[in-house]
């Protein structure tokens, strides 16, 4: 099995960088989201310097968010208009590029745990709804209790998202020419822009990634999220898809997107970024800011992207107020959630104890 591998890729240094999702984050949550993604960056390079693959590395950077309700990823997940968690996750190994993904997936704290399951041990690459539960049965994945991942902060987000929605809704639906009509459909009553702002005023910030590379060259790329919240039962974003949410390609680099799900579907931002990557002679962070922008321009949707190039450059752009986002290369941790913003923590030793994942 050929890795692809040139001999500059042979002293790579070995980098784990992830988001926690890109919009509208408050002041308020800032703290809390720097934590988060700086102690996921941080378990997910001791995950690669204890001698775990660069796939494991991406995989354990976001089971450490999944566990975060600051997230909306396992606990945390947003809920749909029903108030139920549905989830969506993937994994990719660029090895021989293959993949695991998951969606509509109820009931268990990692779903990328089993979209690699999906990856290693069917043949199959996407499994979705009943059948992913029925598969995650099968391989004794824990399931909880129906509604064990719904948490104060989703339920909130949920109730404000309709309260907004009716007190927009009641002047149309009460309106002189809709008589009667003050229970009308809600999406027939409003425009399609005003619900794109719905949209980002309760778009469910906190979708989760990581992307990686290992000493090797070998790239990977994981993410995972609960959608948008009051979101039809059902309803799939661009997490899962490779080629729009995540992608990782040893001759191109590693994606993780986050933002307006059916958006970077319709735009295919993952799969554009290593188009300009690999036929364009970008980097990553040029690559990147040119698909955010030219997405951002052509529908007025935000997203926010961390890359990195088969050369070990790494791009972080959003085009969304905030994204918080860290990295760790050697004993420096970088991390921030505003434009050009990028602090340095030098971490050395000794590990955290909660860290120190070497046996």
């Amino acid at each position: 099995m050929s890795l692809h591998l040139c001999p500059c890729q042979l002293s790579t240094e070995p980098i784990v960088l992830v988001h926690g999702g890109a919009g509208n984050i408050n002041d308020a949550q800032v703290p809390v989201a720097m934590y988060g993604v700086k102690t996921a960056a941080r378990v997910g390079y001791e995950t690669l310097k204890c001698g775990g693959s660069v796939l494991d590395a991406v995989q354990e950077a976001v089971r450490s968010m999944e566990l975060n309700p600051q997230f909306n990823a396992g606990y945390g997940a947003v809920l749909t208009w029903e108030g139920k968690v549905e989830m969506d996750a993937a994994i990719m190994n660029v090895v021989d590029l293959n993949a695991g993904c998951v969606s509509v997936v109820r009931d268990i704290y990692h779903p990328i745990d089993l979209a690699r399951r999906v990856m290693e041990k069917t043949r199959h690459k996407f499994l979705s709804g009943e059948g992913a539960m029925l598969f995650a049965n099968e391989e004794n994945f824990e399931i909880l209790p129906e509604g064990a991942l719904v948490t104060n902060k989703s339920q909130q987000a949920l109730e404000d998202y309709k309260n907004s929605l009716n007190v927009t809704t009641q002047p149309l639906c009460c309106s002189d020419s809709n008589v009667g009509l003050c229970n009308c459909d809600i999406p027939q009553a409003l425009s399609y822009s005003v619900l794109n702002d719905f949209l980002r005023e309760f778009g469910s910030q906190g979708t989760v990634g990581a992307v990686a590379i290992d000493e090797l060259g070998n790239l990977a790329a994981a993410t995972s999220t609960g959608g948008i919240t009051g979101k039809m039962p059902g309803r799939v974003g661009d997490s899962p898809i490779l080629g729009a949410g995540t992608y990782a390609d040893n001759e191109v680099g590693a994606i993780s997107v986050t933002g307006h799900g059916e958006t970077i579907m319709r735009y295919n931002v993952a799969s554009r970024i290593l188009g300009l990557i690999k036929y364009e002679n970008m980097t990553a962070e040029e690559a990147s800011a040119k698909v955010l922008n030219d997405m951002t321009e052509r529908f007025e949707q935000s997203a926010g992207v961390i890359s990195i190039d088969k050369s070990g450059t790494v791009g972080i752009n959003f085009t969304s107020k905030r994204m918080s986002w860290a990295y760790q290369r050697g004993e420096e941790l970088h991390y921030g959630a505003d434009r050009d913003e990028d602090n340095v923590d030098i971490v050395g030793q000794p590990r955290l104890n909660a860290l120190d994942l070497c046996v």
